[in-house]
Formats: structure tokens, C-alpha cells, sequence
């Protein structure tokens, strides 16, 4: 591959997401450089194959591709073709010019994008070496960046999730449609990925329950929905969905004009339009859902384990993020027990005043 020079050079080896998308938001798949057999970039989709086999995630092998392009994109751009010619001063090297790189807004990549790349590299290095590709691994002690401690969106409040659950036309079929998805993500707290593959049989009418099937990490999960919910699903089901399918054998749940499945970019370009439209200034789109109903949840005295497996995560760490959030309840133990807080004692003179008056 021709070595790239100048600004546009430059630019061009990092657009990530340079990806073709139709009018419903597909998306193209991303290729890494070209290169011949024992070439860095041949070694690199020997690397993701194995974390298919591996059984990882798509979504994981996805962004493992793009991080990959990306260093592998800077390698060549610097000539530096042969395995053997990266060492720790070159990934080091690497890691600073992360650091410095700016996007097309003037900001810096963030920390998170930061330690993903670069953890990429290192988990990359380390199969090569297994592999029996590498003598010894060069990114075995480069150092990470420090995590930063960010709290999440701020969420929704009780009012501001009525003014958006408000927003769909429901005397129409697709605001129906519309307003059966904006419960379902508020009720279940589940990902946008997770509705988008909800298939009829996951909905059990019965139990008012859902089944989640290979949610992040290929893992499965049953949630609760709740009785709102599910009556607008119900109408949905009974009223929508009929008008909407194409091909009788359909087992998406939510299904768009075309009577297919949801993309989750669509749903996310859906939510963000009604997020406007409810004049809520809060940045957010699916993912806002989630964390309100989680805060909610919290602030309404669930436990915080209970979350934890509506949410799916697998450590208590990721749902306790919730507990900083929930300023509400930090304020009600804040206004019972801060001395400045608590009602004034009456003075003496006050009390004998008292007296005479009466």
C-alpha cells in the first residue's frame, strides 16, 4: 500500500467510519489493508478470525477491526512494513500521537477512545505472540491511559419522559407503533440493539415478561415489562403491526414501513427526532431511556442488585453508577440531617413572650 503524505494523508488515516449507508442505515463493512501473506495486516484478520471462533461478540470484533485499521493505517504511513519494527519505542510513539490527534471540532480523542485503540494493540501483540509470531510481546508494558470517573447522561425527568411518551400521533398506525417502542425502552431499561431483535415469541403476554436473547456479551435475560407497557404493545400487535408486514413470515416484534426489522441506527435517529420535538434540551437518544428508567427505579427504592439484572450488567460496579446519579435521594438525606437544614430552636425570650401573649 502506498505510503500517504500530507494534511490529507493524514486525515484520511483515521476516519473510522468511513461507511456507506442507505436511506435506513445500513451499514458497510470495513476492511483492513491490504497485505501479503505474514504482513502485518494479514496477521491482523488472522487475529480477528480467532475472536470469532472465539465466540466474541460482532459488535466486539467490529470495533477490535476499526481500532486495528487505524494503527495499522499509522504503521504504514511511517513505512514501518515488518513485524519486527514495531517495538515499545514505536508503540509509545503510537500511543502519544493519539494523545495529541484532534478531530475535525478541535477535540482530543476521548480517554475511553483512547484505552479501547490502544488496548486493541496490546491484545493483538499478545496473540502474535502466542501465535509464535513474536519472540517476546512489545506492548506488554506499555502503559494505559488513567480511566476517567464520568457520570452517565444526565437522565430524564418524571415530566420530561410524559412530554416524550406524549409526542407520537397514536390516532395514526405508526405513532402507535412509535409509542409502543418509547414504553417498551422506558419500562425494560433494555439496549437498542436488544429491542431491535425482539422476535414475537420473545413477548410472553401471560407472565408480562420479555426474553432478551443475545444481549451484550451473548448473553440471554428475561425483564419484566410493565402494565402500561404492555397494553400499548398489545394495541400495537392487535391494530400496527398487521398493516405493516410484507412478508407474512416476519418474526420481528417492531417492524418499520418496510415490514422488516429495525435497524438500531434508525431507532436511534427516531428517538433523537422525538426528543426534539418534546422540546427537551437534554442531549440523549435510546441509551436516555435506559438510564431513566434505572434512576427512577432507584430513586423509587429498588435495590440496586435488582437493576443490576434488568440492566444486564455483569459487574454491581457499572450499575452503582446509578447510586450518583440519583440526586434525589442524596438531597432527602441531605435536607434531614445537615445542622443548617434543621429548624431553629426557639430562644428563652421567645418562649416567655409566648406566655404573656397568652
Amino acid at each position: 500500500m502506498p505510503r500517504k503524505k500530507g494534511k490529507k494523508g493524514y486525515k484520511a488515516t483515521h476516519r473510522l467510519r468511513q461507511r456507506d449507508k442507505d436511506k435506513r442505515g445500513g451499514n458497510a463493512a470495513q476492511n483492513l489493508p491490504s497485505g501479503e501473506a505474514g504482513s502485518l495486516a494479514q496477521l491482523a484478520e488472522s487475529y480477528l478470525e480467532n475472536l470469532a471462533v472465539r465466540n466474541y461478540t460482532a459488535d466486539t470484533i467490529e470495533g477490535r477491526r476499526d481500532a486495528l485499521k487505524v494503527f495499522l493505517l499509522w504503521v504504514v504511513e511511517r513505512e514501518l512494513l515488518e513485524l519486527s519494527e514495531i517495538t515499545k519505542p514505536i508503540l509509545e510513539s503510537y500511543q502519544r500521537h493519539l494523545w495529541r490527534w484532534r478531530k475535525t471540532n478541535g477535540k482530543p480523542l476521548g480517554i475511553s477512545t483512547q484505552r479501547s485503540r490502544l488496548g486493541t494493540v496490546k491484545d493483538f501483540f499478545a496473540h502474535l505472540v502466542k501465535q509464535n509470531h513474536l519472540p517476546a510481546n512489545p506492548a506488554s508494558e506499555l502503559e494505559m491511559p488513567r480511566p476517567e470517573k464520568c457520570l452517565p447522561q444526565e437522565s430524564l425527568s418524571l415530566q420530561e419522559v410524559k412530554q416524550l411518551l406524549n409526542v407520537p400521533d397514536t390516532t395514526d398506525p405508526l405513532g402507535l407503533r412509535d409509542r409502543s417502542i418509547l414504553e417498551t425502552f422506558y419500562s425494560t431499561g433494555m439496549r437498542r440493539g436488544e429491542l431491535a431483535k425482539l422476535e414475537l415469541h420473545d413477548l410472553n403476554r401471560d407472565r408480562q415478561t420479555i426474553r432478551l436473547r443475545q444481549g451484550k456479551g451473548h448473553k440471554d435475560r428475561v425483564v419484566p415489562v410493565g402494565t402500561r407497557a404492555l397494553k400499548w404493545l398489545e394495541r400495537y400487535l392487535d391494530e400496527t403491526r398487521p398493516k405493516l408486514l410484507i412478508d407474512p413470515n416476519e418474526k420481528a416484534l417492531f417492524v418499520t414501513s418496510y415490514g422488516e426489522a429495525f435497524n438500531p441506527d434508525v431507532l436511534s435517529r427516531m428517538v433523537s427526532k422525538f426528543i426534539k420535538r418534546a422540546e427537551i434540551t437534554k442531549p440523549g437518544s435510546c441509551h436516555i431511556l435506559r438510564h431513566s428508567c434505572a434512576t427512577h427505579m432507584l430513586e423509587g427504592g429498588a435495590d440496586i442488585r435488582f437493576i443490576q439484572q434488568l440492566l444486564g450488567h455483569e459487574k454491581l460496579e457499572t450499575t452503582a453508577i446509578y447510586t450518583h446519579v440519583s440526586i434525589e435521594q442524596l438531597k432527602a438525606v441531605h435536607s434531614k440531617t445537615h445542622p443548617a437544614e434543621k429548624p431553629p430552636e426557639p430562644r428563652p425570650d421567645d418562649q416567655e413572650n409566648d406566655t404573656g401573649n397568652a
